[in-house]
Order: C-alpha cells, then sequence, then structure tokens
C-alpha cells in the first residue's frame, strides 16, 4: 500500500510472484532472465545481490555501455483495479505506483528450485558456469554469413585481377629475404594452378601480416642487443606487446579475422601452402603471433575440416602442419594456451555480466 507515487529499483524475486491489484494502478517493467547481462547485476555476494546497478532515469551509458538497448528486451504491463500480474522468479521488473495504490503480493518457490538437491549445488554450478562460458566464447565468433562469404570472393578476385598481389608477392620475397625467414617463394604460377583466388589471397596476407609484425618487432629493438639470442628473445617480446593488446576481439585481431573467414577445404589448402613454401613463417604465426582469440579460431577451423575429411586425411595433415616446427610440442603448447587464455576471458565476461564480479582492468569485447 503507498498514498503518493512510489518507483521501485529494478531487482529480481528468488520466489514466483502473483501481484494482484485492490485499488490504484501499477505500471511494471520486465526484463526476462537472459537480459541479465545488459542490466547489469549487483554483486553476488552483497546484501542486494538480486538489483540492478542501472538507474533507469538517465542511465550513464557510458559506464554501463550494454544497458543501451534495456528497453528492447522489456516489457510494459499496466495494471488497474481487480488485474492481476504472474512474475516468474528470476525475471527483473521495476514497479510504478500511482496514488493510493493497494497491492496483494503472494509469493512461493517454484518447484525447479524446490526440488534441486543441495549435494548438487557445485554440480550445477560448474554446468552453468561453463554454459555460459560456451555462450560467451560463441558471441565473440559470429558464423559467416552465406553473403558475406560471396563478398569476400568477389573482393578476392578484384584484387587477383588488378595485379595487387603480384607487387605484394615481390614485397615478400624482399622481406624473406631481408629477415632470413627461410620459406620458399611464392610463384604466382605455380600457386595458381594449385590454390583457388581465395586461398591464394589468404596465404599472402596472413604472410604479409607475419613479416610486418618481424619488422615492428625487430625497429623496436634496441641498437645495443648483444647477441643473437638475445635479440630473438627481445622480437618474441614485442610480438607478445602486440598481440596481447587485443587479444579477445575477433574485429581487432586480423590474422584471427582471415583464418575465421575459410571454408574447411580453403583453409586446408591455406596451412598445406604455409607449410610447403613459408615453413618458417608458419612456426612465427603459431608460435609468437597467435592470440587468445586466434588460438580459438584456428582449433575452430581444425574441427571444421575434421568433419569433412577421412581419418586418413586428418592424420597425413597434422603430421604435415606440426612437422614444420622445430618443437612440435612447443606448437601445440601455444595453441592450447592460446584456447585456454581465450576461454578465462569470456569466463571473465560471465562474472563481470551475470554475477557483478569486477575482476579489475579492461574487459575486451564486453
Amino acid at each position: 500500500m503507498n498514498n503518493a507515487q512510489a518507483r521501485s529499483s529494478t531487482h529480481y524475486d528468488p520466489h514466483h510472484n502473483l501481484l494482484c491489484i485492490v485499488s490504484g494502478c501499477k505500471q511494471v517493467v520486465l526484463w526476462p532472465p537472459s537480459a541479465s547481462a545488459i542490466l547489469y547485476p549487483m554483486p553476488i555476494y552483497g546484501e542486494a545481490s538480486n538489483h540492478s546497478s542501472v538507474p533507469l532515469e538517465n542511465p550513464d551509458f557510458s559506464n554501463y555501455p550494454r544497458a543501451q538497448c534495456l528497453m528492447e528486451y522489456s516489457q510494459k504491463v499496466i495494471l488497474h483495479a481487480g488485474d492481476a500480474l504472474f512474475i516468474p522468479e528470476g525475471w527483473f521488473h521495476q514497479v510504478d505506483s500511482d496514488d493510493l495504490t493497494i497491492a496483494v503480493n503472494f509469493w512461493w518457490r517454484s518447484n525447479i528450485v524446490s526440488n534441486m538437491s543441495e549435494h548438487m549445488d557445485a554440480y550445477y554450478l560448474r554446468i552453468i558456469l561453463r554454459r555460459l562460458t560456451d555462450k560467451e566464447m560463441n558471441r565473440v565468433l559470429p558464423k559467416s554469413s552465406l553473403a558475406e562469404m560471396e563478398n569476400k570472393k568477389k573482393h578476392t578476385c578484384v584484387v587477383l585481377n588488378n595485379g595487387g598481389v603480384d607487387q605484394n608477392d615481390n614485397d615478400l620475397d624482399q622481406a624473406c629475404e631481408r629477415k632470413d625467414l627461410k620459406g620458399k617463394e611464392l610463384e604466382q604460377r605455380t600457386m595458381s594452378h594449385e590454390l583457388e583466388p581465395l586461398a591464394i589471397h589468404a596465404l599472402h596476407e596472413l604472410v604479409s601480416l607475419v613479416h610486418h609484425r618481424v619488422n615492428a618487432a625487430e625497429l623496436r629493438q634496441p641498437v645495443q642487443s648483444t647477441t643473437t639470442t638475445d635479440s630473438a628473445a627481445s622480437v618474441k617480446d614485442e610480438f607478445t606487446k602486440v598481440v596481447r593488446a587485443n587479444s579477445f576481439s575477433l574485429e581487432d585481431d586480423p590474422v584471427a579475422k582471415i583464418i575465421w573467414a575459410l571454408q574447411p577445404c580453403t583453409f586446408r589448402n591455406v596451412f598445406l601452402a604455409m607449410v610447403k613454401n613459408f615453413p618458417r613463417t608458419l612456426e612465427a604465426l603459431i608460435l609468437h603471433l597467435l592470440s587468445p582469440v586466434g588460438a580459438e579460431v584456428l582449433t575452430c577451423k581444425f574441427e571444421e575440416m575434421d568433419q569433412q575429411i577421412t581419418e586418413e586425411d586428418r592424420n597425413r595433415f597434422y603430421q604435415v602442419f606440426y612437422g614444420a616446427f622445430d618443437d612440435q610440442f612447443a606448437a601445440m603448447d601455444a595453441i592450447l594456451n592460446g584456447k585456454e587464455l581465450f576461454a578465462l576471458q569470456a569466463y571473465k565476461n560471465v562474472l563481470d555480466k551475470y554475477l557483478g564480479v569486477d575482476w579489475g582492468g579492461p574487459k575486451p569485447g564486453v
């Protein structure tokens, strides 16, 4: 009951609720549990853990960027005397009450919560966190549409017809000589018979990126490098600095974007060609330039490829692929560690979005 107009904060209840209006009027705005992330729930360990952090009146989108689409996920209901509204547990809601409004609430525990055995809580928690983490990783890696793939092919054909690849291939050959990257030269005539235009373009872009990063890393070296080993270690450090800046966002990672756009067959051909023609470039790519999102993309493409080829072809591919590395286990570790870092960032995002737990520092891709 209230004598004057009143507004509740945005919150959810841990029970089902039947809101019945005896007199007056209430306006209720509701959001499903799936909208929790855009409502910025308070920290799970706080006294108001079931409340939203976002003020509905003049929200500060610089602090709550996900809340910009808040009302798109909402439903608004106006209740008068004699009306009733069922609000399921976990649904966020905000209520405005008119003058002299009287209402009765009936709360009860849902069957799902009532039947949850406490000894299974830890297991349920892990399952739910794993599912939300997988969902967050899938959000970062959207599937390419057929239209996007067609546009990519058209763009590639234009580049090839304009002769852009020929000129850049010459630049790559010179870069190989300058940096002593011991791959064979990519001859356009030969490769045009072996690879489709899209594969040639992707291969060219990947090799260019590696060589560009080699140049950038070495330019950052202090002039007084003492030994070759020290120089190589410094280059590796510079690689790491460049990659980690945007390690979770697909849009900010050119290597991951190129690989993600490839169909499984094209992906396989590109990396086999890289093994044959640019083995040291491939090694630099995997060991030094592969970011967490790049590692996730690479293994996703491995899985897509595996589904389309025979077991014999799979074994042959991985034998050839890892055979290009001086240390095969170092390559495997680099890919695995990158995947786990990607999953860790997704997990941190889940804790922030759904539990209000702030790990500190910037949250890439949030």
